[in-house]
């Protein structure tokens, strides 16, 4: 009786181990929004980021990976697997007071430039439905505006709450920069409300209502740390002595830890401090002042980010759901200096002003730390404009846990991976029949179990004129205003501090021709501007 016995427990073992490995994972989607290559505890920060670095610690860490520089076409890119000229967003998304004359001042007279995703791509989220998968959104959509048809449960969402439009008041959210629940905009939040805490209890409430064990696809979204400067009291107190060393020494212990930890490489270098910004020393005691304070209140929003991950990671696991659940984290761009002012713009009686969304700003001071190693910042093809931190986590599925991966990746590689972990189909055809633009990435389910990723044979970039294409360590940056190229040896100096196209014409013209190449291609040239 024992043998039977025994080997029944054995198949049945081998059964759910068998089911275990072909169920399909759930897939959470993360965006912060301007937030800095160096911002996070396992980047290399200061603040402190225990649950994105649990994240990190279970699974993988990209030290280059890309975004495209600004938050409306990442979020195309992000959402289509497509470069997003193609998508119709190749500047910047509709939003409330974006229309002369009938048209949208985004509306550049080409299909890259509409301002909202056309019918020529499909969203993860449009995809997913079809094969099954519950759909959710919560945060800052901004991939169109005006009209119902280009909001998030017409583009294959079942649930949505939060912003349409890009910026807005944390504290109170309202007029064309409000709320939005499902296709109904939504009166100003009463009381105690943050925008962060709102979207992370709104994603738990929708995965908590689900009325079947349907695998879920969750895009949350976070505002945060987009300016204005709006964080809780609480979460300041923890930072409001802490930089009074400035953004230089900042800058220098981040480049410290980042070598520790074994994600950036000594021959990278270190960039200057931006031509914009004096030494920390030079400041007057009131500026020193006014710098510590917006510092204090930006890291602020990065911490309540990281508590919110933490609400959503003890649901999942409180619910059986974290074991067979991809996470992948991520940032729009690199760290915005807005308004280019080095401490940071408007006066400090805007900042957790709750009727104020514009652009109080810690600075380009800080941004430059935030950045940390790179150059540049948000809206550039530097490094500082286009690298993210880039997190993957699957306890179920990623064996090679605590890896740096080191090969360039970039946002068109998401959807691939997306399709190759659960099994579902891109089309060929779709909303009505029309023809979808082919994928261009590649999966990156080879890195979870420490294989080796396919490699780009170029990734290229173009946001207001700023442009820039990469093949292999070799990178060109072109300002097609004026029609200046630079190029830069990433092996060598990923800090971009040495210019080598006097030393190499011949390789920059060639890299030259093949972005123009590619941007006749897709929609990027001819730029009709207004």
């Amino acid at each position: 009786m024992k043998l039977p016995l025994l080997l029944c427990l054995i198949l049945f073992a081998q059964y759910a181990a068998a089911q275990g490995q072909t169920q399909r994972p759930n897939i959470i989607l993360i965006m912060a929004d301007d937030m800095g290559y160096s911002d996070i505890g396992c980047y290399g920060s200061e603040i402190p980021t225990p649950n994105l670095d649990t994240l990190a610690a279970g699974g993988l860490r990209f030290s280059q990976f890309y975004n495209t520089s600004r938050c409306c076409p990442t979020r195309a890119s992000l959402l289509t697997g497509l470069f997003p000229h193609q998508t119709g967003v190749g500047h910047m998304s509709e939003d409330p007071g974006s229309r002369k004359n009938g048209r949208d001042i985004h509306d550049w007279g080409t299909p890259g430039y509409k301002g909202y995703l056309n019918r020529h791509c499909v969203t993860i989220a449009e995809v997913l439905k079809t094969a099954g998968y519950h759909t959710y959104m919560a945060g800052k959509w901004h991939l169109g505006y005006h009209e119902k048809e280009k909001w998030p449960l017409q583009r294959g969402f079942e649930k949505y709450y939060g912003i349409l439009a890009g910026a807005s008041s944390y504290l109170k959210p309202q007029g064309g920069r409000g709320l939005s629940y499902n296709n109904e905009k939504l009166p100003p939040p009463e009381g105690d409300y943050y925008t962060t805490d709102a979207f992370t209890d709104s994603a738990v409430q929708f995965l908590d209502k689900r009325e079947d064990d349907t695998p879920f696809f969750l895009y949350l979204a976070y505002n945060a740390p987009h300016w204005p400067l709006h964080a809780k009291e609480e979460d300041i107190r923890l930072f409001r002595n802490r930089y009074a060393i400035g953004w230089d020494t900042v800058r220098a212990r981040r480049y410290r830890k980042q070598l520790q930890m074994g994600l950036i490489q000594k021959e990278w270098g270190f960039s200057a401090r931006d031509a914009g910004v004096r030494p920390w020393e030079q400041l007057s005691a009131a500026e020193k002042q006014r710098g510590i304070y917006r510092m204090a209140v930006y890291a602020a929003q990065v911490k309540c980010i990281d508590d919110n991950i933490g609400k959503l990671l003890a649901f999942l696991k409180g619910k059986d759901l974290y074991d067979n659940t991809l996470i992948i984290f991520l940032s729009d761009n690199g760290a915005c200096a807005e308004t280019y002012d080095e401490l940071g713009s408007r006066p400090d009686s805007l900042i957790n002003d709750p009727d104020f969304s514009g652009p109080v700003s810690y600075g380009m001071g800080w941004a430059n730390a935030s950045n940390t190693p790179f150059r540049k910042w948000k809206n550039r093809a530097e490094e500082g404009g286009i690298s993210a931190p880039f997190i993957m986590h699957w306890p179920g599925g990623i064996t090679a846990k605590n890896r740096i991966v080191s090969t360039p990746a970039h946002l068109v590689d998401v959807m691939p991976t997306v399709l190759s972990v659960t099994g579902a189909a891109y089309p060929a055809t779709f909303h009505g029949g029309q023809s979808i633009y082919p994928l261009t990435g590649y999966s990156l389910q080879p890195a979870f179990t420490g294989g080796a990723l396919q490699q780009h044979p170029y990734m290229y970039w173009e946001h207001e004129n700023n442009a820039a294409i990469r093949k292999g360590n070799w990178k060109a940056v072109g300002a097609l205003k004026n029609n200046t190229w630079t190029l830069y040896d990433l092996a060598k100096d990923r800090a971009e501090m040495h210019n080598l196209a006097a030393e190499h014409p011949d390789l920059l013209k060639a890299l030259k021709a093949q972005w123009h190449q590619w941007a006749e291609g897709n929609f990027v040239l001819p730029k009709k501007e207004p």
